[in-house]
């Protein structure tokens, strides 16, 4: 019983973190964007992600795109069933808890290195 009471508290702990936090803005590629001139499975390397964060993918339209797709998606380079795909060249999207994969939709531009994983941890506790 006391397990569930720690665990129902640290849960709502992180729920009102996440309420309370003003979430971070993080534009893709920094300066580069959603291009191939950076690899973007290392972009992510040495930064934390929270849920509620908001990632900004800057992008020509006419050559890129993004997806969020499953593991399998992204390992492959395929668009799984039920992807979400973003075309504008200016996308705003907000990071869920957990791991979420993103990649462009042409396989050839994906294994070159535009599809990278990024891990939204909980925000910690505001005391």
């Amino acid at each position: 019983m006391r397990k569930t009471i720690t665990m129902v508290i640290l849960m709502v702990l992180q729920f009102e973190a996440i309420l309370s936090r003003h979430p971070a803005t993080h534009m893709v590629g920094d300066d580069f964007g959603w291009d191939l001139v950076i690899d973007m499975e290392t972009w992510p390397l040495g930064k934390t992600f929270y849920a509620g964060d908001f990632l900004v993918f800057k992008y020509d339209d006419q050559k890129f795109d993004v997806a969020i797709v499953d593991r399998a998606g992204h390992d492959s380079c395929s668009v799984s069933p039920g992807a979400q795909v973003f075309d504008s060249g200016n996308d705003k999207i907000q990071l869920v808890f957990g791991v979420t994969y993103f990649i462009d939709t042409e396989a050839d531009v994906c294994a070159g290195g535009m599809k990278m994983a990024i891990n939204a941890t909980a925000p910690p506790p505001s005391l």
